[in-house]
């Protein structure tokens, strides 16, 4: 965690010091900080030893909020985004609204005197590194490419909120149902994902493996699309598919989504077995993986006529 790397967890104030206006070390916590870098140094101390679990924690980033809050502490996680609270985005929009709620604003964030923020890696730099500077932790977590980084990712907030028997429980849950749920058949009907802007996800992707493990193979991939990019609709119908994937439309108007009212695109889901899947059950590697998984076999299971 990197605001515990070096040999003394003092280096930064708690927010209970900040909020009383004790941020500077006193001598006392200096000769502390002395004495549990000697014990570090004879092997008395370990990092995890040495480190406290945050009791104040702020989450500015939908997948870190949702994994936070299936693993933090009764009380411990004190904020999340305001994007946890929208039902389209978030698998978990009922049990944000229990949190205070932020906007991913330096000064916002500041304010609520967290002793750590959670964000990804994808995340708005300038305000990570505003909140660093202003003497707060702050750690990041890469998005989830495949189902195997659903596991560490969930590992990894464990580790950050100081849960790790909790992230491992809820990991090894996670490994049984996919296993359990995971497609070992050796025909597999072809699928495409297509979204607004005619975007198609390729199997180096966390939607991508979605698609795999619930039994299809990945058409756009077989096109050359082996990440996310956009895909002609030319291409899209000399694919083929036998299944089009698409998200579930937003409410109101968007040109972005005018695309999937083609002729073409309405020929293919007519044509085939068409699957709309919610979008909060894909955005973020967490176990709520598992439930797009669930909806794609049953897809599956109706085109190849398997009621099973």
């Amino acid at each position: 965690m990197p605001h515990r790397a070096g040999p003394c967890i003092l280096a930064f104030p708690r927010a209970s010091d900040r909020r009383r206006g004790s941020g500077r070390r006193s001598g006392a916590a200096r000769l502390a900080c002395a004495a549990l870098a000697a014990l570090a140094a004879l092997g008395a101390l370990t990092p995890a030893a040495l480190a406290d679990a945050p009791d104040r924690v702020v989450s500015m980033n939908l997948c870190t909020d949702q994994l936070a809050m299936l693993i933090a502490d009764d009380g411990q996680l004190h904020s999340v985004s305001h994007v946890a609270l929208d039902p389209r985005a978030s698998a978990m929009a009922d049990e944000a609204a229990r949190h205070r709620i932020n906007h991913g604003r330096a000064e916002e964030v500041y304010l609520m005197q967290p002793d750590l923020v959670l964000t990804s890696t994808l995340s708005a730099r300038h305000t990570t590194a505003m909140l660093r500077r202003l003497g707060i932790p702050v750690i990041t977590l890469a998005p989830a490419n495949s189902l195997e980084d659903v596991h560490d990712r969930i590992l990894e907030m464990g580790a950050a909120l100081g849960r790790e028997d909790r992230a491992r429980a809820i990991a090894a849950a996670f490994d049984e149902d996919l296993a359990r749920l995971r497609a070992t058949a050796t025909t597999r009907p072809s699928a495409v994902l297509y979204y607004a802007n005619g975007y198609t996800l390729g199997d180096q992707t966390l939607a991508g493996q979605i698609l795999l493990a619930a039994g299809f193979s990945n058409a756009a991939s077989a096109a050359g699309y082996e990440t996310g990019m956009r895909m002609p609709l030319e291409v899209l119908a000399m694919t083929a598919p036998d299944t089009v994937v698409t998200s579930r439309r937003y409410p109101g108007a968007s040109r972005a989504e005018d695309i999937m009212d083609h002729p073409v695109v309405q020929a293919l889901r007519h044509s085939s077995t068409a699957a709309a899947i919610a979008d909060h059950d894909w955005l973020c590697g967490t176990p709520h993986v598992l439930r797009a998984i669930e909806s794609l076999v049953r897809t599956r299971r109706a085109l190849q006529g398997d009621g099973s």
